[in-house]
């Protein structure tokens, strides 16, 4: 009798045409999900490493500033270094009090210089440079900083996304002014209009940060797929009453705290970039009025780019989009705050004698 006869092929140790068909696919299905895992791992790789993405700047809520940059972070986006010191400012460490010719930024991201701009580029490392070659031997040596060729002046920026005059009041409220000689309050036009600080966005607005997404992948996706609007935070740029003189009054305030601190002020206004390739509308006419008067009651020096960006034949140059400068606009700006922070730190000198 044939044993074999009538026994089951897959009991048999024989291999059917469909199981191998089975198989086969199992295999192709694993090698797909291999491929798949392979290139989301590269790309989450190149992401990371090459782009930056995963290590968004981080920020922290703040009880007086609404909200400022996380302190101590070190990380590099799109190819530009960015590095947050211990007080929230863009930049490295402070040098030692006495040791340098100091200087204060105050602005938004405009001074900040965001993700788009390397530490290097931005207006507070360019006013730098251009100091150290402007200001004369004896600005220096009035301060007991003897001019050994490489003038030290360093120009602090404590700038963030979005803040305007009553966030930069509040950081001097909390950390002072650093024993600045002078501050330099770089607005634009929609600061004019800021409501006031709130910590609302911390955690909850994509731009604000604060713990670091747990892939590089997650932030892209939430950079094309947007979360739904948080109507909490449409709600807070709703702010009722006089928004303008609420700002206004916080300048005059930090005006006070730079007297007090022995600091000069310097306010300089930059357009947006409607307003230079056209003209400011009524409303934003009537805000820059008011800051004109207030600062000329206060004798506060004052650059209102406005009307240089106009005289560029093409003011679109000027400007990376509808309200951040490029590179040029950048150079404009620096040079024109570097010549008024010059003669005033002349004027200084020679007043104090």
């Amino acid at each position: 009798m044939d044993l074999d006869r009538g026994r089951s092929p897959r009991l048999g140790g024989q291999v059917s045409g469909g199981d191998r068909v089975g198989r086969g696919r199992v295999k192709g299905l694993l090698v797909l999900l291999g491929l798949v895992a392979g290139t989301l791992a590269a790309l989450e790789l190149g992401l990371r490493w090459v782009l930056g993405f995963g290590r968004p700047p981080l920020y922290v809520a703040d009880g007086r500033t609404g909200y400022r940059l996380a302190p101590n972070q070190r990380l590099r986006r799109l190819g530009n270094a960015i590095t947050v010191n211990e007080f929230s400012m863009r930049g490295g460490a402070i040098a030692a009090d006495g040791s340098t010719l100091r200087l204060l930024l105050l602005g938004d991201s405009i001074a900040n210089g965001g993700w788009w701009t390397d530490d290097g580029a931005t207006i507070a490392a360019r006013l730098t440079a251009s100091l150290a070659q402007q200001v004369p031997p004896r600005v220096f040596a009035k301060l007991g900083l003897p001019d050994r060729g490489d003038r030290p002046v360093e120009v602090l920026n404590a700038s963030a996304n979005s803040w305007g005059p009553r966030n930069e009041l509040g950081y001097l409220e909390q950390f002072g002014t650093f024993g600045a000689q002078v501050i330099v309050l770089l607005i634009n036009t929609d600061d004019l209009f800021a409501v006031a600080p709130s910590s609302l966005p911390v955690g909850r607005d994509p731009n604000y940060p604060a713990v670091p997404p747990m892939l590089a992948l997650q932030e892209l996706y939430e950079l094309v797929v947007p979360p739904s609007p948080d109507p909490e935070l449409a709600d807070r740029h709703r702010e009722p009453g006089d928004r303008v003189g609420a700002n206004l009054r916080a300048i005059a305030q930090i005006q006070a705290m730079a007297t007090a601190g022995r600091a000069g002020l310097l306010v300089a206004l930059t357009p947006l970039k409607r307003e230079a390739v056209g003209s400011p509308k009524d409303y934003e006419l009537k805000a820059r009025m008011r800051l004109t008067d207030l600062l000329d009651s206060l004798g506060i020096p004052f650059i209102d780019f406005l009307d240089p960006f106009q005289q560029v034949p093409d003011p679109a140059v000027l400007y990376r989009d509808s309200i951040h400068l490029s590179p040029l606009g950048n150079d404009m700006v620096t040079a024109a705050i570097a010549e008024r922070l010059t003669a005033i730190l002349i004027d200084r000198q020679g007043s104090s004698n």
